[in-house]
This record gives C-alpha cells, structure tokens and sequence, in this order.
C-alpha cells in the first residue's frame, strides 16, 4: 500500500467513533500508529489526507461550540494549515466513509494483539 493510501486510512481510523481535532486528538494517534509502522508523519500529510477524504465524501468537517448552534457542519474542506489553539474545527466519518473502512480492513497493519504484522508492507514509504 502506497504511503497517502496508508495515511488517509489511518486518519479515516482516528475519526471514525468520535468528531476529532488535528491539534487535539487526530495528528497525535496518526503519528503514534504510523511510528510503529517505521513511519515519521507531518501534520501537513494530515491536513493532505482530511481534505482528500471530504472530496472523496468519507469525512465532513465541523465547528462544534459550547453554545447554540452546538454543531455546524462545514461545506467543503476548511482553512486547517495552521495549529489551532482553540480547537473549534472537528472532522468525523460519514456513512460512505465508514462502509469503505469496514468493508477494506485487510491494510490494518496490526494483528488482535496489536502488533505490527510481519506481512504487512507499505509501498513507498519514504
């Protein structure tokens, strides 16, 4: 598997049980699945990999507040290049998305007990 194909797979992974933050939550369970595969990430392949899976419609963006309205569904693919410090901007799964995850799971490069496969092969890597 190609080196975006993984990373979009595994920031479709982080956001697929909750709305999740690049700063917050998303970069830092990418970083941490993709060092155990020998990789070193950048949260700009991150930003690369969200804004390929809104086009592709697996994964909308949201602002999601304390007040009303609590939870506004952004169109398109918003400004994340820079860290957010107030962690207004979320991303989450959609249907479409969710049906590609469950249905392609052979590329998951850990086994039950949560080690890195010894079959499991990443194509360009570098």
């Amino acid at each position: 598997m190609e080196r975006d194909e993984i990373m979009r797979r595994f920031v479709l992974n982080a956001i697929s049980d909750d709305y999740e933050n690049i700063d917050q939550v998303i970069l830092a369970e990418v970083s941490k699945d993709t060092a155990r595969c020998g990789l070193k990430i950048e949260r700009l392949e991150v930003v690369e990999a969200l804004s390929g899976l809104i086009r592709d419609g697996f994964a909308k963006a949201y602002i999601l507040s304390g007040t009303e309205p609590y939870c506004q569904e952004i169109t398109g693919i918003p400004k994340v290049d820079e860290r957010e410090e107030d962690f207004k901007t979320y991303f989450y799964i959609t249907l479409k998305g969710s049906e590609f995850q469950t249905s392609h799971d052979a590329w998951w490069p850990f086994d039950d007990e949560d080690n890195l496969r010894p079959d499991w092969l990443l194509e360009s890597a570098t």
